[in-house]
């Protein structure tokens, strides 16, 4: 399982420990991540999602999943997020079809 955030791709980063006399030794950043149980209104369905705390913040902000994922780019979403935004593309593409 890769450490990378399945809604906004952020992955480990790379840096230094520098120690008191100012020796520096590589080390990596890794991210915030834990899984959560995501619900989607237009789907009326839950997902489990690896995010990063972050992301989790983001969506709260934004106003859910859904609104999150019709405005993320395609490049940042993991394959499985990918499918959640096609089907909630293709519900809501048929609510407005509808009224």
């Amino acid at each position: 399982m890769s450490r990378r955030c399945e809604l906004t791709g952020i992955g480990p980063m790379v840096g230094h420990n520098v120690s008191h006399s100012n020796i520096k030794t590589k080390r990596r950043f890794l991210p915030a991540l834990s899984p959560a149980t995501l619900q989607s209104e237009s789907l009326g369905q839950s997902f489990k999602l690896r995010i990063s705390n972050a992301a989790l913040r983001t969506l709260d902000f934004k106003g859910g999943l859904d609104v999150f994922l019709l405005g993320a780019k395609d490049e940042q979403l993991s394959p499985r997020a990918l499918k959640i935004k096609s089907q909630v593309k293709a519900k809501a593409k048929a609510a407005a079809q509808a009224a």
